[in-house]
């Protein structure tokens, strides 16, 4: 009998969380089951014994699945299995790997490898907000050296309190949804979307989340205690050569200080400078040295780079394109610049440039969204596309990546609650990334506020964002936060804080800190520069286009809505669509309907007026009620001895009996020049009440003959 090992974590509300090792995977370098409520995950890790020769970085993969026999489904497509991850498994796998990444050490360069699996749910508990906690759990009753443990948790704001991992049916009455990383010391990750909340709710919501967290992270320690995985494995990926490093310090530092202070704000001179100072550093070396050195030489000098960029930003406030840490780099805007699509947009800042696109959909468009746990249709849709050329890069450009899902969800965050809840189109936003030196994402949500806005999409207010940086030396009181980051700013500094809002508050956040002992007072500092730097670029967004046009392109769709009785529904589709195909073929408007709230929800789509009317008046027609007395213009459908039968009402038939054709007395119907397929008005005489069969008549429209006199009555001679 296998006795496993089990911790039980509370919530502040009471429901429990328990982490199980020993039982399953055991052939893992870790693995542990997490159970809340009927909610499981396993979540394991392996990682290699050494590293590949040559790497750098940590290769660290997060991988996040759910199975549909988690929740009972069947998977959909011919193959009925599970296929590629969806967005919804590759945002979760981000939001572990971002959290989980920088608390790797530094010299740890082996391919590590974490799995998380969703074996069972109960869609009551929402599995992203527990996938961290797992991944994390099995670490740390690995060997796998890591500086963690860390946990993450999904809080909410409802009703005006703070509740850490809600339900799904709680999230829904939330106005703010954040996902919080952290260690037992520090925030290590944050991100969600919020309904224009104040700098300081967001505040107090990551407090609320550390707290929890904390809880957590103490639990896993005593974990790894009972299993006795304090002490983890040993590792060399690193051979160094210290009298080199010091070489390359000595002899590239105060250049390298000089061009990072130089103020250079063009990023491909300023690269080719610092690339100069390692090429004549390497200059010294034979080949067959450099074969050696050469990998050694550039781990150095780039350490001697962000050394340089890092001084003289804290010690003479100078960046590497000259500007102050609040100052934000020019911006130039133009709305309206490609005729084609039915709304546009180029947003530039220094560097950064993104072209975004709007087309407008009717309902046939709708994205289906079918996950294990998540089923509708979305009508807001965004996509982000980062090509090579955007970075001068010389590849080809492949599928879309877990980034480029990433960058457009954050987004469509700070988007979706613009649009108004009852806006009859489907919309997409196409951000495309023609250059980038610095936050793409920010500059998407700028470009697509202009798009949108020049759609003539009625978008509640206009929203900006802008991406913050923090420059802080271990040990040291002195730290610098940056507005408007550059690429070589993120990747050399501390922190990437990306906030958008609209004038009244923050719609959307995503931070990732890299470095230990980040306070709140810093975050306080970080989140009010950053209110500054978006007032600034929506100022420059109104600029260029103050508020959305007042209509649409002309080529853009023309939607009407309007709505029927449920009970004619089935009228306005007919048998196997055969009614609503046929409208839509007869005037070119494109009809979706749908039963919403007990009612038929309608929506007319057409490039022309003319079409929707056209089918309105068809609908209409349909949907009317008979009434004995009123004319109508019908359509002759079918010809028999006794009558003809006219179609007054779409799908409802009349029958013209002979006697009510003419006023005067036919032999057949042909006599009075009707045929199939003409055109007559008719009257609505009679509704049989029992069989609710309609009796029609022509002659009572057409004038009465008047009677001929009859020649007066010659008398009769008497008989004699």
């Amino acid at each position: 009998m296998i006795n496993p090992i089990v911790k039980t974590i509370e919530l502040p509300d009471g429901r429990t969380i328990t982490l199980e090792t020993g039982k399953l995977a055991k052939q893992a370098d870790g693995s542990v089951m997490l159970r809340m409520g009927n909610t499981m995950l396993l979540a394991t890790v392996c990682a290699a014994k050494d590293a590949v020769p040559g790497t750098d970085f940590m290769p660290l993969q997060v991988e996040y699945k759910e199975k549909f026999s988690a929740f009972g489904r069947f998977p959909g497509g011919f193959t009925k299995r599970e296929g590629r991850a969806s967005d919804y498994e590759i945002l979760t796998c981000r939001l572990v790997d971002r959290a989980l990444r920088p608390l790797f050490p530094d010299n740890f360069h082996a391919e590590v490898y974490v799995n998380i699996i969703l074996f069972s749910a109960d869609g009551i508990d929402m599995p992203d907000a527990l996938a961290g906690l797992a991944a994390s759990a099995a670490l740390a009753v690995s060997d796998i050296p890591f500086n963690g443990p860390i946990s993450e948790v999904r809080v909410a704001r409802i009703d005006g309190q703070f509740v850490i991992n809600p339900t799904f049916e709680q999230l829904e009455k939330a106005d703010m949804d954040l996902m919080v990383g952290a260690t037992y010391e520090n925030i290590m990750m944050v991100e969600g979307e919020m309904s224009e909340v104040s700098e300081q709710d967001l505040l107090e919501a990551m407090k609320a989340a550390h707290e929890a967290i904390k809880v957590q992270c103490k639990a896993q320690i005593e974990l790894a205690e009972e299993v006795g995985s304090t002490v983890k494995r040993e590792y060399c990926h690193e051979v160094n050569d210290e009298e080199l490093r010091k070489a390359v310090h000595d002899a590239c530092y105060e250049k390298a200080y000089a061009v990072a202070a130089s103020g250079n704000n063009n990023k491909h001179e300023r690269i080719a400078a610092f690339e100069a100072i390692c090429e004549e550093f390497k200059a010294q070396f034979t080949e067959e040295e450099l074969e050696e050195k050469a990998s050694l030489i550039d781990r150095y000098y780039h350490d001697v780079e962000k050394e340089a960029m890092r001084r003289s930003i804290l010690d003479e406030g100078k960046r590497l394109d000259g500007r102050k840490t609040t100052e934000i780099r020019p911006i130039w805007c133009e709305a309206g610049y490609l005729p084609g699509p039915h709304g546009s947009a180029i947003f530039t800042r220094g560097e950064t440039q993104s072209l975004s696109t709007v087309t407008l959909g009717t309902k046939l468009d709708e994205k289906i969204v079918d996950d294990v746990l998540t089923h509708g249709k979305e009508r807001f849709l965004l996509h982000y596309n980062f090509p090579p050329f955007s970075t001068g890069e010389a590849k080809a450009q492949r599928g879309v990546g877990r980034r480029e899902i990433g960058h457009g969800h954050l987004a469509w965050r700070a988007l979706k609650g613009q649009i108004p809840a009852d806006y009859p189109y489907v919309i997409r936003v196409v951000s495309d990334i023609l250059e980038s030196n610095g936050s793409s994402s920010m500059a998407t949500v700028c470009a697509g506020t202009l798009a949108l806005m020049d759609a003539g999409v009625k978008i509640k207010k206009p929203v900006s964002g802008i991406a913050m940086g923090l420059i802080k030396n271990a040990g040291e009181e002195k730290y610098a936060v940056l507005s408007d980051i550059l690429g070589d700013e993120d990747h050399l500094g501390d922190m990437d804080f990306k906030v958008t809002g609209t004038k009244d508050g923050i719609t959307a956040t995503q931070m990732d800190i890299k470095v230990d002992g980040l306070s709140y007072e810093i975050l306080e500092k970080a989140l009010l520069q950053a209110k500054e730097g978006r007032e600034y670029i929506l100022g420059k967004i109104t600029e260029c286009i103050a508020e959305p046009r007042e209509d649409l392109k002309p080529h853009a769709p023309r939607i009407e809505t309007m709505t029927i009785p449920k009970e004619f529904i089935g009228a306005v589709i007919g048998p196997g669509g055969k009614i609503i195909q046929g409208m839509q073929e007869e005037t070119g408007a494109t009809i979706t309907i749908e039963e919403v709230d007990n009612i038929g929800r309608i929506e007319i789509a057409g490039t022309n007026k003319k079409s929707i009317d056209d089918a309105m008046r068809l609908i209409k027609a349909i949907v009317a009620v008979p009434e004995v007395g009123e004319i109508y213009k019908g359509k002759v459908r079918s010809i028999m001895p006794y009558g003809a039968f006219v179609e007054f009402l779409p799908g409802k038939d009349g029958l013209l009996h002979i006697s009510e054709i003419d006023w005067k007395r036919l032999e057949t119907v042909e006599e009075a020049g009707i045929k199939e397929g003409d055109e007559i008005e008719v009257k609505l005489l009679d509704i049989d009440p029992k069989t609710g069969k309609f009796k029609l008549s022509r002659k009572v429209l057409l004038p009465k003959p008047e009677k001929q006199e009859r020649p007066e009555r010659r008398e009769r001679p008497e008989r004699r």
